[in-house]
């Protein structure tokens, strides 16, 4: 169960850009918990040119926080990995894939002052050989991007697919259903996705709503990957 609950709803948000403080906003406000994949690599210290680009609804820019931004932002919310500089991890070198893990992690650990112990898969690929080194690494759990439109819980922790991402079209329908069901074994709610595209897409209300409607339910335990899953 979920701290004596027996449904649990959890995020998962990648790439660690500006649009994340928005969507932490709402999650605040509507006392739900994510977990934010970072590709520490990508990140510059304050003063120092950044990655940055239009959003594609024309509204605004999309760009990534700064190293010093990072604590502040985030306070509340669960970081994880996902790798220094978002490569295919399945296409590396076993050594280059290492790298790319424990480089990222050894960041967060020093940014955050605690080593994450989840993983988002970059592009949601990955292979045996990738998923021996998360555990090599110590990574307990790790996101892939196949939505299973389920509750159930699985056992896999290192394959973990989400019930779905944000832009599923059954969405409010899962929602529905999750409210309303009663059940016997511990269920969670899984839902996945980046923050930008919320701006690019133009459809913020997506979220809010969402948000909304799954707020302030007794029966829900609304906490981080790392809560709900280990």
């Amino acid at each position: 169960m979920f701290n004596g609950k027996m449904k649990a709803l959890t995020f998962s948000y990648d790439d660690g850009v500006t649009t994340d403080q928005r969507l932490i906003d709402i999650f605040n406000k509507y006392g739900m918990k994510g977990t934010f994949n970072l590709n520490t690599g990508k990140h510059t210290h304050e003063g120092q040119s950044r990655w940055v680009r239009r959003a594609k609804s024309g509204y605004g820019y999309i760009t990534k926080f700064t190293i010093e931004e990072l604590p502040e932002i985030y306070k509340g919310h669960e970081i994880a990995v996902h790798s220094l500089t978002h490569p295919h991890l399945e296409q590396l070198e076993r050594e280059e894939c290492v790298r790319q893990i424990a480089e990222d992690n050894a960041n967060i650990e020093q940014i955050f002052g605690k080593k994450a112990c989840g993983m988002a898969y970059p592009y949601g690929t990955y292979n045996d050989m990738v998923v021996d080194v998360l555990a090599e690494q110590g990574i307990r759990y790790a996101r892939t991007v196949r939505s299973t439109h389920s509750f159930d819980l699985q056992t896999d922790l290192l394959r973990f697919h989400p019930t779905c991402h944000h832009n599923d079209g059954q969405l409010m329908e899962l929602a529905k259903r999750f409210v309303e069901m009663e059940p016997e074994t511990p269920q969670l709610f899984y839902v996945w996705g980046h923050s930008y595209e919320f701006e690019d897409n133009n459809n913020w209300e997506i979220i809010e709503r969402f948000c909304e409607y799954m707020a302030g339910r007794d029966d829900i335990f609304y906490g981080t990957n790392e809560e709900v899953l280990l």
